[in-house]
């Protein structure tokens, strides 16, 4: 990176530790935390969408969909997330290769399950085995992205569906009072009302959210605690030109202040969303705001 970095055997001190931190290898570390935030700015709002679409599937009135919502809700919230991860990425994975494979080759006369292995034809493989490394770590992360989203949409539906039931019954009879539709009632009265409620559950799950980016690591994507764990362990002058002993305490003590400063930038953004949609409310919130006026 630096023109004084040729030969680190004569350097010391903070040059010294200026081109340790940007050899090749750490920016692998430095684009782990992009990937993570990637991770989060794509898997928050498809995880509300698969909430949203829970919800409002557990509080339909047509029974067989009303089920479904419900036990989406109950079976993806009962097993324990790291269960979750294991099993189902390798599922989804051999779900969308068994789909190309009945497509791409509708003549294999081959059992697809021999033993413990799943063998497709070439064809089926996701993604293609010569395909370039990017589309292999843009795959594996895009199955990240949905097992995520799955495995948090179930909460998000489980806090969207409490929120919905606590807006006042009062307010969806007058709204069927003055003629409206079920649909009008549910987009115009119900939706823009049940935030409110919703928010301290959503607020909770963001924070696990991001708290659960570490398990990146369980689907084949490298993160970065995987980069400090690879980056801080004791380095010898045999393998490295950078030589050193076990730093890897003071690698997550910087994962550490990562985690803590970006979570208290979550909370004072979302405590400015609650102070918003609290704003003439007939909540507790709202009503702290009317009398501060």
């Amino acid at each position: 990176m630096f023109s004084y970095c040729t030969d680190p055997a004569t350097l010391d001190g903070l040059t010294w530790l200026s081109c340790y931190l940007t050899t090749g290898k750490h920016l692998s570390i430095y684009w782990s935390v992009g990937t993570v935030l990637l991770l989060l700015a794509i898997t928050a709002p498809v995880a509300l969408m698969f909430g949203f679409g829970g919800a409002a599937a557990a509080r339909s009135r047509f029974a067989p969909l009303s089920w479904l919502g419900k036990a989406y809700i109950a079976v993806v919230r009962g097993v324990p997330d790291i269960a979750f991860f294991l099993f189902f990425v390798i599922a989804l994975d051999q779900g969308f290769e068994w789909l190309r494979h009945q497509v791409k080759c509708p003549d294999w006369d081959q059992p697809i399950r021999q033993g413990n292995d799943f063998v497709v034809c070439a064809e089926a493989k996701l993604p293609l085995g010569n395909a370039a490394q990017w589309v292999h770590e843009t795959y594996g992360f895009m199955l990240a992205v949905l097992t995520f989203s799955i495995v948090f949409g179930a909460f998000a539906a489980n806090v969207l569906f409490g929120a919905m039931r606590a807006v006042p019954r009062a307010q969806l009879e007058t709204a069927e009072a003055y003629g409206m539709t079920p649909r009008q009632t549910f987009w115009r009265i119900l939706v823009p009302q049940m935030w409110v409620f919703a928010l301290p559950g959503l607020s909770n799950l963001w924070m696990v959210l991001i708290k659960a980016t570490p398990l990146l690591f369980l689907l084949g994507v490298e993160d970065i605690v995987y980069w400090a764990r690879e980056l801080g362990g004791a380095k010898t002058a045999r393998f490295t030109d950078y030589p050193h002993p076990d730093w890897r305490m003071w690698y997550f003590f910087a994962l550490l202040v990562f985690y803590l400063a970006f979570t208290r930038v979550s909370e004072i953004v979302l405590d400015r969303i609650m102070k918003r949609l609290t704003h003439g409310q007939a909540t507790t919130g709202g009503e702290a705001q009317r009398k501060a006026a």
